[in-house]
């Protein structure tokens, strides 16, 4: 997901890929006095996702049978946060090498963030997955701070 600064002066939060996402969500939603007060500080903001993350959240709670238990939660932090559909241009970027080998949905998390960017967003990738930090990182792609 990525938080992205709207034009030039407001950020927006951008959440990325699979197990991560599901990980900041889960830490998003936990009670709030139980929050961390990075936990609660990425809460309050602006956040945005392609929409790959909703499919990429449900299979999570799907295949770990969570329907029941974390469903109703699910939908509702997934409210919050704006999706960006895959465009054409994003796709495109997606075919092209990136510093470093990067998963297929990661790719398309990435090459949407640039697209985020080219439109005058400041964005910022939040993520738990080292692989993703590093190529982020030489891409220039700021980096939100989360709690390990």
């Amino acid at each position: 997901m990525w938080r992205p600064s709207t034009r030039s002066s407001e950020s927006l939060t951008g959440i990325a890929p699979t197990g991560d996402l599901h990980r900041y969500l889960c830490s998003l939603g936990s009670a709030p006095r139980s929050r961390s007060p990075t936990a609660q500080a990425h809460w309050d903001q602006q956040l945005i996702a392609s929409r790959l993350a909703e499919y990429e959240v449900w299979n999570r709670i799907h295949a770990g049978n969570l329907s029941e238990s974390h469903g109703e939660a699910a939908r509702q932090l997934l409210a919050r946060v704006s999706m960006v559909e895959l465009s054409p241009v994003a796709l495109r970027r997606a075919l092209d090498p990136f510093p470093a080998a990067v998963r297929t949905l990661d790719a398309l998390h990435l090459a949407s963030l640039e697209y985020l960017r080219a439109q005058n967003l400041r964005v910022t990738l939040a993520t738990y997955d080292e692989r993703m930090t590093r190529v982020a990182s030489e891409m220039s792609i700021p980096l939100e701070p989360l709690n390990q």
